[in-house]
This record gives C-alpha cells, sequence and structure tokens, in this order.
C-alpha cells in the first residue's frame, strides 16, 4: 500500500477510536472497547511495516542518537511506522483514562479536555488528566464518595 494511503488508513484507525471515547459519554466501557480494538488495529499496522520495512532500522544501529533517529525518519515509510506507533499508544492511554474517569466518577466534561489533549500532545493529556483525577478523587474522599488512592 502506498505511504499516503497508508497515513490516512492509520489516521481513520484513531480518529473512529478518538471519537468513541470523546463522544460516548454515556457508554464508556463500550467506547474503550471500540478504542481498544482500534488502537490493537493499529498496533497491526505497525507491525507489517516494522516487519516490511525492517532493514531501514539498521540507521540506528549504526547511529543511536538523536542524528539517527533524524536519519531513520527520512524514509517516508520509518516516518509511518512512528506516527503509527503514537496512534496506538496515545489511543491506549485515552481508553486508560476513561476507564479510570469512570472508576472514579469524573464527569465527561472535565475528561474530554484531557482527551483531546491526549490525542493531540500524549503526555500533556495524560498529565492534565492525572491532575484532574487527582482532585476529583480528592473531592470525593471529602465526601466519603470512594477511597482516594493513587492511580
Amino acid at each position: 500500500m502506498e505511504v499516503g494511503l497508508s497515513f490516512w488508513a492509520a489516521h481513520a484507525v484513531g480518529a473512529a477510536g478518538w471519537a468513541a471515547l470523546i463522544l460516548a459519554s454515556k457508554r464508556r466501557r463500550l467506547a474503550v472497547r471500540v478504542a481498544r480494538t482500534c488502537a490493537a488495529l493499529a498496533a497491526i499496522g505497525y507491525l507489517i511495516i516494522f516487519v516490511t520495512h525492517m532493514e531501514g532500522m539498521t540507521v540506528l544501529a549504526r547511529d543511536y542518537s538523536v542524528s539517527g533517529v533524524s536519519a531513520l525518519f527520512q524514509n517516508p515509510m520509518l516516518a509511518l511506522l512512528g506516527w503509527v506507533h503514537y496512534i496506538a499508544f496515545d489511543l491506549w492511554v485515552g481508553s486508560w483514562e476513561v476507564e479510570e474517569a469512570d472508576r472514579i466518577g469524573m464527569r465527561h466534561a472535565l475528561l474530554v479536555p484531557c482527551l483531546v489533549l491526549t490525542s493531540l500532545f500524549g503526555p500533556l493529556g495524560l498529565l492534565l488528566f492525572l491532575g484532574s483525577a487527582r482532585l476529583v478523587r480528592g473531592r470525593r474522599a471529602l465526601e466519603g464518595e470512594v477511597p482516594s488512592r493513587p492511580i
């Protein structure tokens, strides 16, 4: 499959998972299953690209540095490999955020900004979620609703 088409196919899979997580405020468990299925599909795509373009990874064996990583991503298929990696992992993190939000009773309106940030800037969204979850757990613990345990 051509690299441009593969990019858009991977993007569509990821977008479907993120849409499920962001839009399904009442059916969170179903949204998590959909998102994790999409993440698994992205991981299968990753495996296919990895196996079929493994020879391009030798650049890292020769130069394991920022320069080596930059050289690796000069190959469009290996840049796609990196993109699919982000799609799969960020989507899995987003599904965990939804699962944890459901467990602690976080309102969907508070969760959505975390999910959007996670989908765009992975670790920043995770940090926002961790901070928001801590506040929700603390408030709930004060109200005697759920135990305040760290994630």
